[in-house]
């Protein structure tokens, strides 16, 4: 089956990254806009300015059911924040990035920093809505394998808010919404697996493989982290964010460098709209106004199968408390940008 837009399913193709001019000044703040007044050579042949984004951009990604949508739209609370749902618009900037090497006029004439432009003032675009907001995050789990193309665009190392959860759970999670519809609706998984779909440890097999849901986007965790992007990510652990979600909130701040903001998890207003049914699970993206713990659900859902998966929860967990072993072993990844 092909990648739907915007899904989480599979994995957007991932080519070179690229490398903004390496010869860009100081920037120079005018009107919240970043000018770097160093020069790059166009078309033909001038030098030109460069103009940066004109919101501050980050990012949210991670697992699967594992808070993404939630932790979105509490950050919405702020007046200063715009969030965005399941987005595409990675998939778009990255058909620009792939095909224009392609086009035999720019083969002919090639102009690395016009292609960089585009990309940047398509995600302009985007995030242009008219709302007036100064920091927009866009939530797609393709992110983590594209950092290098995002240090490229923003021209600056990327912040990321990496939502993660106990495996268990995730898989659990999907068993409870499939257990829930699956008198009526086929999930997309089963066209493809019939028969693996037939049980429990199936279905898990199935969600954990490279091309679905939760495999790719564990894979994407780690392979940041071996990239050496550590740093530039968040860890958001879905039980810490509904035991502690001040504490969670405050981490967060502090990661942006934003300001503080007083929330209200009693009153969660869901500002992000998508239609699940697009996505083949319904019921998908739902979420409830008041922040709630919860037990762990594994134990009801996949019984004695969640065993083979606790291991997998080491990675994100030394990643997130100790630094170790997965992101020690990895030196900081390379700016993709000039540095500033």
């Amino acid at each position: 089956m092909n990648r739907p837009p915007g899904s989480a399913y599979f994995q957007a193709p991932v080519g070179r990254h690229l490398t903004a001019p390496a010869d860009h000044a100081q920037p120079l703040i005018y009107h919240k806009k970043v000018l770097r007044p160093g020069p790059s050579v166009g078309y033909n042949g001038r030098q030109e300015s460069v103009i940066s984004m004109k919101k501050a951009v980050h990012f949210v990604s991670g697992l699967p059911r594992s808070g993404a949508n939630l932790l979105s739209n509490i950050l919405a609370q702020n007046s200063r924040f715009d969030v965005t749902p399941t987005s595409g618009i990675i998939d778009i900037v990255l058909m620009v990035r792939n095909r224009w090497n392609r086009v035999v006029e720019f083969q002919a004439a090639p102009d690395e920093p016009a292609k960089l432009r585009v990309m940047r003032s398509v995600m302009d675009g985007y995030f242009d809505n008219g709302r007036g907001k100064e920091v927009v995050f866009d939530r797609s789990p393709a992110w983590l394998s594209a950092l290098e193309m995002a240090e490229a665009i923003l021209e600056r190392k990327a912040k990321v808010l990496v939502c993660v959860r106990d495996i268990r759970d995730v898989l659990a999670s999907y068993e409870r919404l499939w257990r829930r519809n699956a008198g009526t609706w086929e999930m997309a998984q089963e066209q493809q697996n019939y028969y693996k779909w037939q049980t429990v440890e199936g279905r898990c097999e199935v969600l954990t493989g490279p091309n679905q849901s939760v495999g790719i986007c564990y894979n994407r965790i780690q392979d940041a982290l071996n990239r050496g992007f550590k740093e530039r990510m968040h860890f958001v652990d879905y039980d810490e964010l509904t035991r502690k979600p001040e504490q969670t909130l405050e981490a967060i701040y502090e990661f942006l460098g934003e300001q503080p903001y007083r929330h209200d998890f009693q009153n969660i207003q869901q500002v992000t709209k998508e239609d699940d049914m697009i996505l083949g699970i319904p019921g998908l993206h739902e979420i409830r106004p008041v922040i709630e713990a919860s037990e762990p659900q594994w134990p009801r859902y996949l019984g004695s199968v969640a065993d083979k998966y606790a291991s997998m929860n080491t990675m994100w967990r030394a990643a997130k408390n100790t630094a170790e072993p997965a992101a020690r072993s990895a030196p900081a990844a390379e700016p993709a940008f000039a540095a500033v």
